[in-house]
């Protein structure tokens, strides 16, 4: 299944969320198919991950956005926990507060992304800075229209320096996100997710569709794609997002490093060792 070309969304492309069916799935795949098929895709993903660890030449990270409850806690745990911990971490973006105040808007984007070797998962990520502060009137007009610009050219700069970028966006319907808030009212395991913001904004579903139309129009690259991801079912949202991800790994052509050790020398020494004891 070759689904990266098919939700990949082309530079300079107009994207419109509303022409985009997030109930989506391939007509050969079932819950059952594609659960299987998603832990041969963790199994690749494991292995491709300790690979880009040992050959410590270049860094991963993998953007997660989406409107409340579209699912990027959910990505995190059914694709991205098969990741060794050793080589992997989540950073998660809430509301700027202490010092990031204090810096640009990039700055705590910038103080997380992946060392070499290092793959990092961004919970939400930089794009907040042009949905949240934007529809909340947090900054002026004429600041976040500039952040675009400003985003691409700080991920172009990410890209020349040997940090891959892979980007997703969960796309949900405004029926499915109802659904799901209402599991979290009546699962007590699932009510410490709940705020009285999750429903102010959904008040405003449709500002938020806009922005991120605005964000997916302008900010997919050729160095740093988007990729909208239907993700009302979420057995599929996990197949495509791990199909994705694992093929875009296999890609960089990673090897283990040689060796730093002459194994003939170490041999020989082994041997003698075995002779005198």
């Amino acid at each position: 299944m070759n689904v990266s070309k098919q939700f990949l969304i082309k530079p300079g492309t107009k994207v419109s969320l509303g022409n985009l069916d997030p109930d989506f799935t391939d007509s050969d795949e079932s819950k059952q198919s594609a659960l299987k098929k998603l832990e041969g895709n963790n199994q690749r993903i494991r292995k491709l991950q300790e690979v880009l660890y040992a050959e410590h030449q270049r860094g991963l990270l993998i953007c997660l956005q989406a409107i409340d409850t579209g699912g990027k806690d959910g990505t995190i745990r059914h694709v991205f926990s098969t990741m060794n911990p050793q080589g992997c971490r989540v950073s998660s973006f809430k509301p700027p507060a202490g010092p990031e105040l204090d810096h640009d808007f990039l700055w705590r984007a910038h103080r997380d992304v992946p060392g070499k070797g290092e793959v990092v998962i961004f919970n939400r990520s930089h794009y907040e800075d042009v949905l949240v502060a934007r529809i909340q009137n947090l900054v002026l007009k004429s600041a976040w229209s500039k952040r675009y610009d400003e985003i691409n050219l700080f991920e172009k700069f990410l890209s020349d320096n040997g940090t891959h970028i892979l980007k997703f966006f969960l796309h949900i319907s405004k029926d499915e996100q109802l659904s799901r808030f209402k599991d979290r009212l009546d699962d007590p395991q699932k009510r410490w997710k709940v705020s009285a913001a999750d429903y102010a904004d959904r008040e405003r579903w449709d500002d938020y569709q806009n922005a991120f139309d605005d964000m997916l129009s302008n900010c997919s690259t050729d160095h740093a794609p988007w990729h909208v991801i239907p993700a009302n079912h979420k057995w599929y949202r996990d197949l495509v997002v791990s199909q994705i991800t694992a093929d875009y790994m296999e890609g960089l052509g990673m090897n283990y490093p040689a060796p730093a050790v002459d194994f003939d020398e170490l041999k020989k020494k082994y041997h003698a060792a075995e002779k005198q004891s």
